[in-house]
């Protein structure tokens, strides 16, 4: 979730019932290097508690270390090390999910930064996946791994870092994860709505559910699930006009928080969170065509007004006669 789970979406996942955060993963190495640079992925305000910051790297004294370093800036609630991205570029540096086929850096990297968190009174968690491929399920092996070295809560994420993001997460894997360890295990994968999270908490003995991707489409996926395990009844759907009036006021918070400079930046690198909001809107196609060109907020309040007047109208395609003029 780098680039996403910045700290304006943080805030807006938190209002719409997200229980606890994690930051953007961030290189232990760049945190010892260029902690200038760096210091702006450990950024939370205190309505995002409990929220922790997220470590990646190979070397368990150096991401100790960094821990460390990041205690002397914030105080965030626990430090999660990130067992489990499975980009190339990351990988390649034997980080994330590459750790995986090699369970003795794993587990000097969870013992380093677990021993540095001695005596600060923060946890540390761990974020993995089933295993690097199909012929190497390992992640029962790992939880075990992780919980002797004092790690005191494990996210899986269902599927292998061969699979990335295709094929279907193995929620049995996750299961037996869960039965396997004394300590929390929290289940991730597939889970696009409420009803998805409310088969898995039934039918597994995980202790909770981390949502990623399908919050960047649907961060009411929150609200929602909430909404269903309090018994809630019928919840109801979002409407168009809230689902606009939330993409304009991210882009305004993007904007404000000066995270990227100039109003010009800080769109362009909304495009890619606007691109994914607009998912299964009426005229989504030409939508998208505007959206991925987008370089004020003025241009995203234009096409939010163009693209609510066609869900009202209950428009499925574009029509020609209503090109979008620009503000400046």
């Amino acid at each position: 979730m780098a680039g996403v789970t910045d700290v304006v979406f943080r805030q807006l996942c938190k209002e719409l019932g997200a229980d606890v955060m994690v930051t953007e993963f961030i290189s232990a190495e760049g945190i010892m290097q260029r902690d200038e640079y760096t210091r702006k992925y450990t950024e939370f305000t205190d309505e995002q508690r409990p929220v922790g910051i997220q470590l990646f790297g190979a070397d368990g004294a150096r991401m100790g270390e960094a821990a460390r370093k990041i205690l002397d800036w914030k105080q965030p609630d626990f430090i999660d090390i990130n067992f489990g991205c499975p980009v190339n570029k990351v990988v390649s540096k034997n980080g994330g999910s590459s750790l995986l086929k090699d369970c003795p850096i794993l587990a000097s990297v969870a013992s380093g930064v677990v021993q540095a968190m001695v005596g600060t009174g923060v946890p540390v968690t761990a974020k993995i996946r089933i295993g690097w491929d199909q012929q190497n399920i390992n992640a029962v092996e790992v939880c075990h791994i992780l919980e002797d070295c004092g790690i005191q809560a494990i996210a899986v994420h269902g599927r292998t870092r061969a699979q990335g993001y295709s094929g279907f997460a193995d929620w049995e894997v996750i299961d037996a994860c869960a039965r396997s360890v004394k300590i929390p295990v929290i289940g991730n994968g597939d889970l696009q709505r409420a009803d998805d999270v409310i088969k898995r908490r039934n039918e597994c003995a995980i202790s909770g559910v981390m949502i990623g991707r399908a919050a960047m489409q649907h961060p009411w996926i929150f609200r929602e699930t909430k909404a269903q395990l309090r018994g809630d009844g019928e919840i109801p759907e979002v409407t168009p006009e809230e689902r606009w009036a939330l993409i304009v006021r991210h882009c305004r918070l993007a904007v404000q928080s000066q995270r990227y400079g100039h109003e010009r930046h800080a769109m362009m690198a909304m495009r890619g969170r606007l691109l994914a909001y607009c998912k299964g809107f009426a005229g989504a196609k030409e939508l998208r065509q505007l959206l991925a060109k987008v370089e004020s907020v003025g241009h995203v309040e234009d096409i939010a007004a163009m693209g609510l007047a066609r869900e009202l109208a209950g428009e499925e395609e574009p029509t020609a006669s209503e090109p979008i003029t620009y503000l400046s």
